[in-house]
Protein backbone atom coordinates (compact mmCIF):
# COMPACT_ATOMS: atom_id res chain seq x y z
CA UNK A 1 0.00 0.00 0.00
CA UNK A 2 1.12 3.53 -0.76
CA UNK A 3 0.37 6.82 0.94
CA UNK A 4 -0.77 9.53 -1.46
CA UNK A 5 -1.13 13.20 -0.53
CA UNK A 6 -3.72 15.15 -2.54
CA UNK A 7 -4.24 18.90 -2.32
CA UNK A 8 -6.61 19.79 -5.16
CA UNK A 9 -9.10 18.20 -7.54
CA UNK A 10 -8.60 14.70 -6.06
CA UNK A 11 -9.84 15.82 -2.62
CA UNK A 12 -13.31 14.89 -1.41
CA UNK A 13 -15.94 17.16 -2.97
CA UNK A 14 -13.88 17.95 -6.09
CA UNK A 15 -14.30 16.59 -9.64
CA UNK A 16 -11.58 13.90 -9.71
CA UNK A 17 -12.20 12.36 -6.28
CA UNK A 18 -14.86 9.87 -7.40
CA UNK A 19 -12.76 8.95 -10.45
CA UNK A 20 -9.53 8.36 -8.55
CA UNK A 21 -9.88 7.88 -4.82
CA UNK A 22 -13.46 6.87 -3.99
CA UNK A 23 -12.35 3.31 -3.16
CA UNK A 24 -9.13 4.26 -1.36
CA UNK A 25 -8.88 4.58 2.41
CA UNK A 26 -9.01 8.17 3.66
CA UNK A 27 -6.44 8.57 6.45
CA UNK A 28 -7.10 12.17 7.39
CA UNK A 29 -6.34 15.80 6.78
CA UNK A 30 -2.63 16.58 6.68
CA UNK A 31 -0.25 19.34 5.65
CA UNK A 32 3.18 19.37 4.10
CA UNK A 33 6.02 19.52 6.62
CA UNK A 34 7.71 22.19 4.54
CA UNK A 35 6.27 25.09 2.56
CA UNK A 36 5.59 24.51 -1.15
CA UNK A 37 4.43 26.93 -3.84
CA UNK A 38 0.82 26.06 -4.75
CA UNK A 39 -1.19 28.27 -7.10
CA UNK A 40 -4.22 28.10 -9.35
CA UNK A 41 -3.03 28.28 -12.93
CA UNK A 42 -3.67 27.34 -16.53
CA UNK A 43 -6.63 28.00 -18.78
CA UNK A 44 -8.58 25.38 -16.78
CA UNK A 45 -7.88 26.93 -13.34
CA UNK A 46 -6.08 23.90 -11.94
CA UNK A 47 -4.43 23.74 -8.52
CA UNK A 48 -0.73 23.18 -9.10
CA UNK A 49 2.10 22.59 -6.68
CA UNK A 50 5.76 23.00 -7.64
CA UNK A 51 8.42 20.65 -6.31
CA UNK A 52 10.26 23.46 -4.55
CA UNK A 53 10.26 22.63 -0.83
CA UNK A 54 11.07 25.62 1.33
CA UNK A 55 9.21 28.10 -0.92
CA UNK A 56 5.57 29.15 -0.60
CA UNK A 57 3.33 28.00 2.25
CA UNK A 58 2.62 24.72 4.07
CA UNK A 59 -0.07 23.05 1.96
CA UNK A 60 -3.12 21.35 3.48
CA UNK A 61 -4.60 18.29 1.84
CA UNK A 62 -5.80 14.75 2.38
CA UNK A 63 -3.88 11.53 2.86
CA UNK A 64 -5.03 8.23 1.32
CA UNK A 65 -3.85 4.64 1.43
CA UNK A 66 -3.80 3.51 -2.20
CA UNK A 67 -3.25 0.11 -3.80
CA UNK A 68 -0.11 0.23 -6.03
CA UNK A 69 -2.06 -1.01 -9.06
CA UNK A 70 -4.38 2.01 -8.69
CA UNK A 71 -1.55 4.54 -9.10
CA UNK A 72 -1.73 4.57 -12.94
CA UNK A 73 -5.32 5.89 -12.75
CA UNK A 74 -4.23 8.73 -10.47
CA UNK A 75 -1.28 9.41 -12.79
CA UNK A 76 -3.68 9.67 -15.72
CA UNK A 77 -5.97 12.10 -13.89
CA UNK A 78 -2.97 14.23 -12.87
CA UNK A 79 -1.43 14.26 -16.36
CA UNK A 80 1.71 12.31 -15.43
CA UNK A 81 3.53 11.55 -18.66
CA UNK A 82 2.90 15.01 -20.08
CA UNK A 83 5.98 17.25 -19.92
CA UNK A 84 6.27 18.87 -16.51
CA UNK A 85 3.72 16.72 -14.65
CA UNK A 86 5.18 14.14 -12.27
CA UNK A 87 5.05 12.41 -8.90
CA UNK A 88 7.38 13.35 -6.06
CA UNK A 89 7.95 12.20 -2.50
CA UNK A 90 7.25 14.68 0.25
CA UNK A 91 6.91 14.77 4.02
CA UNK A 92 3.51 15.41 5.58
CA UNK A 93 2.15 15.90 9.12
CA UNK A 94 -1.27 15.19 10.57
CA UNK A 95 -3.44 17.99 11.93
CA UNK A 96 -2.57 16.75 15.44
CA UNK A 97 1.16 17.03 14.74
CA UNK A 98 3.49 14.14 15.47
CA UNK A 99 6.32 12.80 13.38
CA UNK A 100 6.32 13.58 9.65
CA UNK A 101 5.70 10.71 7.27
CA UNK A 102 6.47 10.23 3.61
CA UNK A 103 3.82 10.32 0.90
CA UNK A 104 3.57 10.62 -2.86
CA UNK A 105 2.41 14.00 -4.15
CA UNK A 106 1.64 15.27 -7.64
CA UNK A 107 3.72 18.20 -8.89
CA UNK A 108 3.87 20.47 -11.91
CA UNK A 109 6.75 22.32 -13.55
CA UNK A 110 6.67 26.03 -14.33
CA UNK A 111 5.58 25.37 -17.95
CA UNK A 112 2.10 24.50 -16.60
CA UNK A 113 1.72 27.87 -14.87
CA UNK A 114 0.38 29.91 -17.77
CA UNK A 115 -1.46 31.99 -16.77
CA UNK A 116 -1.22 32.13 -12.97
CA UNK A 117 -4.50 33.19 -11.34
CA UNK A 118 -3.52 33.41 -7.64
CA UNK A 119 -0.64 33.96 -5.27
CA UNK A 120 0.57 31.11 -3.08
CA UNK A 121 -2.23 29.16 -1.40
CA UNK A 122 -2.15 26.91 1.66
CA UNK A 123 -5.57 25.27 1.18
CA UNK A 124 -7.32 24.66 -2.15
CA UNK A 125 -11.02 25.53 -2.02
CA UNK A 126 -11.47 27.24 -5.40
CA UNK A 127 -14.41 26.16 -7.58
CA UNK A 128 -13.25 27.48 -10.97
CA UNK A 129 -11.53 24.24 -12.12
CA UNK A 130 -12.73 23.15 -15.56
CA UNK A 131 -12.52 19.34 -15.88
CA UNK A 132 -11.31 17.86 -19.18
CA UNK A 133 -14.81 16.75 -20.23
CA UNK A 134 -15.97 20.41 -20.12
CA UNK A 135 -13.01 22.02 -21.92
Amino acid sequence: MLHVFVYGTLKRGFPFHSLGLARSEFLGEVRTSEPYPMVIAGSFYGPMMLDRPGHGLPVWGELYRVEPDHLPRLDELEGVGKPGSFRSKLRIRSRAGGEPQEAIGYMKARNWLNPVHTGYLSDYRDTRFIPPWER
